[in-house]
């Protein structure tokens, strides 16, 4: 950063913008939308508005380009800007856009994210970027008069903050090997010889009981823990030991509302997809958890953690698929899940599989230890010096 700081000293900086033909071409005309029953599958990126859509035949645009959501992106807060270099099909939700021979399109790219696009938005919920609006964003251009001076600043910015970028997408791609490694050790470690491991129905090994109602209203700051109705699979991994969501105790008592105790499993019986349903988290907190009735507790001599692991497993959830009611919910009875049957090791092989995976489950969900914690560190680092590298004056920009 002293490096950098030398480099700058001194250097003046013009505030352009978007339009400006000297530094930004618009490819917008090449863009071409085609439903998804009209692509034909091939090897090149679509692009939509937050990402690629699919892999098709042919291409709308071959170079390097910045892309800008033109309408769609998931987020205003964080607007979505895309990078796509070769050859890629660009459908009508984004704009196309890369630098001139003045402007490296990475620099334009990485200072695009710095940008707050909402004052440039119209159309409230449908939030629109129009062409009009895209040509008045403002851009910096260090050193203007000065074009070889300019290039080396430039990519000397892009330098710094590609260090960051490629090493996020490398503990992303790291983080996906594992969470591959760690699907397929799951797989094999429920997968015992028959001849020397039993396998039971769980309503011979255990007690299923189903939650009772409760709403989202009924909902309070501190109280009795709470695992309300979709929960399940947006908070919660294999195990937990304390909730985000409390009732009061009066509502508990008034309503005789059910409560999963510490080493019962709490399963997911409905949602709205196949996949959300039987997904099992172990309660392990020292106090009960009142369940939504979309949920199941389940009570056993297994190790809770054993079960729940089972319950993430391809094995588990091909033997529930028939006994799934589908429709507007997907959901499944006590009676279903009472028919599943599941390997019964000995309780000390089932503590080994679980320490395993364990291990597996902190490397690849933990947001405080593993991978996803140093992936957040690594974004925010790149953010942190974006920010900082990419904060020029504005006294110059013309109102």
């Amino acid at each position: 950063m002293r490096s950098f700081e030398k480099l700058l000293k001194g250097v003046e900086v013009e505030w352009s913008n978007l339009g400006d033909t000297r530094f930004i071409e618009i490819a917008n005309s090449g863009r071409t939308p085609v439903k998804a029953s009209e692509r034909i599958p091939g090897n090149v990126p679509y692009y939509g508005a937050n990402n690629i859509q699919d892999y098709v035949e042919g291409y709308t645009h071959d170079g390097v380009y910045v892309l800008i959501a033109e309408d769609g992106t998931q987020s205003l807060e964080n607007y979505s800007i895309q990078w796509a270099t070769g050859k890629f099909w660009a459908n009508n939700h984004v704009h196309v856009l890369h630098g001139t021979d003045f402007i490296n399109s990475r620099f334009i790219f990485h200072y695009l994210k710095t940008v707050n696009f909402i004052p440039f938005l119209s159309g409230g919920d449908r939030a629109k970027l129009t062409k009009g609006k895209l040509v008045e964003i403002p851009i910096p251009v260090p050193c203007p008069d000065n074009p070889k001076k300019s290039f080396e600043i430039q990519n000397e910015i892009v330098r710094i903050l590609d260090t960051f970028t490629e090493l996020t997408a490398e503990l992303t791609a790291e983080l996906t090997a594992r969470k591959n490694q760690y699907r397929y050790y799951r797989e094999q470690f429920f997968s015992f010889n028959e001849d020397e491991v039993k396998r039971k129905p769980l309503g011979e090994i255990g007690e299923f009981q189903r939650g009772k109602r409760f709403v989202k209203d009924d909902l309070v700051l501190e109280g009795v823990p709470c695992i309300h109705y979709g929960e399940m699979y947006t908070h919660y991994g294999t195990w937990a030991n304390e909730s985000k969501s409390f009732l009061s105790e009066e509502l508990v008592e008034s309503k005789n509302l059910r409560v999963a105790e510490k080493g019962d499993i709490v399963i997911v019986a409905a949602g709205e997809t196949i996949e959300d349903i039987g997904m099992g988290t172990a309660w392990l907190g020292n106090k009960g958890v009142v369940i939504h009735d979309a949920c199941f507790s389940y009570r056993s001599p297994l190790n809770p953690k054993y079960v729940a692991y089972f319950t993430r497993t391809k094995q588990f959830h091909d033997q529930i698929k028939k006994y799934i009611s589908s429709g507007k919910i997907s959901a499944i009875n006590a009676r279903g899940l009472e028919k599943v049957f599941i390997s019964v090791p000995s309780p000390e092989e089932q503590e080994r599989i679980v320490t395993i995976l364990d291990k597996f489950d902190i490397l690849t969900t933990s947001i405080s230890e593993g991978l996803p914690k140093e992936i957040e560190l690594r974004k925010k680092q790149y953010e942190y010096y974006r920010d900082l590298i990419l904060t020029f004056p504005k006294n110059n920009i013309e109102s």
